[in-house]
């Protein structure tokens, strides 16, 4: 008579009364081992290897006990699996039929002690699936209604386990505030609403020392004492619980615990957090991310937000006073709505221009100069980051973010405030400035123009080169109207004005734009023309001098005499 070896598999789902001298892992293993005993006539003999696991779950397959168990069946060292019950192996039918297949691939049966099963038989097998298919429908149902007990829990604010939010420590059903972390998380808000980014947050934090808290888990394993990352302010600052709020299935319900942060300040971090994950969602994939995202405030110190407008396919990028944004009327509201391309141009144009001057930009900074022999690889980096930020290419946009602390506008300048100490560092200086702060100005004032507002150079020029292709179109058209005129002499303005549909004085007006002087048509092809010239003044009820010199005091060359 041949040898059938026989394991025993055992399971408890929960560690409630595993610490005791005869628990439920043993009953079963007694009872197992005297039904391998009875059959001890058909040659069934126990190995003595144990195959149990306490306190986990049958709704997994990832238990040591039962992963054991299998190796040892692959390896054809056992015949027939004991068990209890049929659930004490798997809850899943799913799982089930995956150790079903596995046992039959290595020609081991398997038997339920006080059911009877062997699935070494269909009639076996058909019985064990039903049995398996009641067993896991038990388990969602139960699933189920703790899922809808926490629930309802959470809908009546109750804190329903789990690792609390910095700042707070678990009371019963509820939360308790720990005064010394919650300053931490003010702090973490605080500065938020200044800095406008969460990278700028974390290196103030790291500045100041402050660093997670360190806690104590409920297995008595001590965590935090580290500095906060990106991902943990992030949290933070989107965490409902600090108002008094339980969130729970994507809803928010009134929470039984204390708040820390006031519901407008969470509200003003939210908006603000809105406004940067749009930016980063664009990406890298924007042909033109707004650049000063969360760095540029206004005269009065208000952050201006990134927004656009579109018209049809093309897509127009503006900063706004962020409560101008708020306000119900606008156009009432004090705020200001500047074109990005402008302020983003000068303030890349302005540092780059300072790091074309890497021997002033380090005297400024307010460290020493390097030796001699190191000035051609100074001067080679300062020229080599210049180059990157004149393109408007990826590599330039992450260097200037990088830099950047803050932009403020200002009357007659914009200010320009840089991470002196990434500055350094990108200038590959050996000793890094004691403040981090180092500022630079670019000279500028703003003219409204329309809804919006112009920056504009002291020359009158935009600060940014635009070509005004209307004004263009009209210059070209009185320029062919001019050539018509001398070509045929028989050609009036009149009968001009009849073919075209507009006025004889109209077509007198366009037919002097041929006379335009140089200086100024150079300006409108090279976009830097004054903003009071545009194609209303060109076209406007008096027409344009003859006279150079009284075109170019009119339109606003003041440089030129």
């Amino acid at each position: 008579m041949s040898k059938v070896r026989c394991a025993i598999y055992t399971r408890k789902s929960s560690e409630e009364g595993l610490e005791q001298d005869f628990n439920s892992l043993h009953a079963q293993q007694e009872a197992c081992a005297a039904y391998i005993k009875s059959q001890a006539s058909e040659g069934w003999k126990l190995v003595p290897a144990r195959y149990e696991d306490g306190g986990i779950s049958g709704g997994t397959l990832a238990r040591p006990g039962l992963q054991r168990l299998l190796a040892d069946i692959a390896a054809e060292h056992i015949d027939v699996v004991v068990v209890y019950k049929v659930d004490r192996l798997t809850r899943s039918l799913l799982d089930f039929s995956k150790l079903v297949e596995a046992f039959d691939k290595a020609g081991t049966s398997f038997v339920s002690v006080t059911q009877s099963f062997n699935t070494t038989t269909s009639m076996g097998r058909l019985t064990l699936n039903m049995l398996l298919s009641f067993a896991q429908f038990e388990r969602e149902v139960t699933a189920e209604r703790i899922r809808d007990k926490i629930a309802q829990s959470k809908a009546r604010g109750m804190w329903m386990g789990g690792t609390p939010p910095i700042g707070y420590r678990a009371d019963g059903r509820s939360l308790a505030v720990v005064d010394e972390h919650a300053s931490a998380v003010r702090r973490i808000f605080e500065l938020y609403l200044q800095l406008g980014r969460v990278s700028a947050v974390t290196e103030q934090l790291e500045a100041e020392g402050l660093r997670t808290p360190q806690r104590t888990s409920a297995n008595d394993r001590t965590y935090g004492g580290s500095p906060f990352t990106r991902g943990q302010v992030y949290r933070i600052l989107a965490n409902e619980t600090y108002i008094g709020r339980i969130e729970h299935g994507g809803r928010s319900y009134s929470g039984n615990h204390p708040a820390i942060i006031q519901p407008e300040t969470f509200q003003a971090a939210r908006e603000q957090l809105a406004a940067n994950r749009t930016v980063e969602q664009r990406g890298q994939r924007a042909a033109e991310p707004s650049l000063l995202a969360g760095l540029l405030l206004d005269d009065r110190g208000v952050p201006m937000v990134a927004s656009h407008a579109c018209k049809g396919k093309l897509r127009y990028r503006y900063y706004i006073s962020r409560n101008l944004q708020r306000a119900p009327d606008a156009k009432v509201a004090e705020g200001w709505r500047l074109p990005a391309r402008e302020i983003e141009t000068l303030v890349r144009t302005r540092v780059s221009e300072a790091l074309a001057d890497p021997v002033a930009l380090v005297a400024a900074l307010n460290v020493p100069l390097p030796e001699a022999a190191d000035f051609p690889g100074l001067l080679h980096t300062g020229q080599q980051l210049s180059g990157e930020l004149s393109f408007r290419s990826r590599k330039g946009a992450a260097l200037l973010r990088k830099l950047l602390a803050q932009v403020q506008l200002a009357t007659g300048e914009v200010r320009i405030t840089l991470h002196a100490r990434q500055l350094a560092a990108a200038l590959q200086l050996s000793r890094l400035p004691s403040s981090d702060a180092f500022s630079i100005s670019a000279i500028a004032t703003m003219k409204r123009r329309g809804g919006g507002m112009k920056l504009v150079m002291p020359s009158g020029s935009p600060a940014t080169p635009n070509v005004n292709l209307p004004l263009l179109q009209l210059i070209h058209r009185g320029r062919q109207w001019w050539q018509e005129l001398q070509t045929d002499p028989g050609l009036t303005l009149e009968a001009i004005g009849r073919r075209e549909g507009v006025t004889g004085g109209y077509v007198v007006r366009l037919v002097r734009l041929a006379f335009l002087d140089p200086a100024i048509l150079t300006a409108i092809l090279n976009g830097q023309a004054p903003l009071q010239l545009t194609s209303d003044a060109l076209t406007g009820p008096r027409a344009v001098s003859l006279h150079w010199v009284h075109q170019r005091r009119e339109f606003g060359f003041t440089q030129v005499s």
